[in-house]
């Protein structure tokens, strides 16, 4: 009997032992995933700082452009662009469904939100609350993975307001999709002239 309740103590306390494991692989696996938001003005050097970010955190990151291609000769611009990255990088052109892309475990550059809110913007004909939801149901499923994101965007808001009403529309869906991706991101750089300035920041 003391046999017996011995070992069933020894098989219990395995499985115990066996569970706080796993538990402690899946909160070390989710400490992996990070959002960073990159913000700015035009020509403040979003771009450039966020692959000098990217290729600091993995040697072979993503670069996910939402640029959509028009004609030949902005294909020919694309491909530049991508042979100008080097080698290093993973290049995949998306311009609306990023989540379809399976990027488990890497770190991954979207370049750009604007551009990627445009796509929608175009699509459903100004529709601004439309675009958003849409926009946001989509940033919530590619972010569901365990990566690291880099998000770059725009402040277009800054210029002031345009007299023209499409573009002021646009700039309420860009300004409240900065505002959604912000407040999910654990770190927020703006840049100024070249410079980052880091406006949120994760703890630990």
């Amino acid at each position: 009997m003391k046999s017996f309740l011995f070992h069933r103590f020894i098989y219990l306390l395995s499985r115990e032992v066996s569970f706080l494991i796993q538990k402690c692989i899946v909160l070390k696996d989710r400490k992996m995933k990070r959002i960073i938001l990159i913000t700015g003005g035009v020509r403040s050097g979003k771009s450039s700082y966020a692959e000098k970010l990217a290729l600091s955190l993995s040697t072979n990151p993503i670069y996910m452009a939402t640029a959509r291609v028009w004609d030949e000769e902005f294909r020919q611009r694309v491909i530049r662009h991508q042979q100008a990255r080097g080698p290093e990088w993973t290049n995949i052109e998306e311009e609306k469904e990023l989540s379809k892309h399976p990027i488990e475990g890497r770190v991954v550059l979207i370049d750009c939100v604007t551009l990627w809110c445009t796509n929608y913007f175009f699509e459903d004909e100004g529709n601004v609350l439309e675009s958003l939801e849409k926009v946001k149901k989509e940033f919530d499923r590619f972010t569901d993975q365990e990566s690291t994101f880099i998000f770059v965007t725009n402040e277009i808001g800054l210029g002031g307001t345009s007299e023209n009403e499409l573009q002021r529309k646009f700039a309420d869906l860009q300004g409240w999709m900065n505002q959604y991706i912000a407040a999910k991101a654990d770190d927020v750089i703006w840049m100024v002239c070249g410079i980052p300035m880091k406006i949120k920041e994760r703890i630990a």
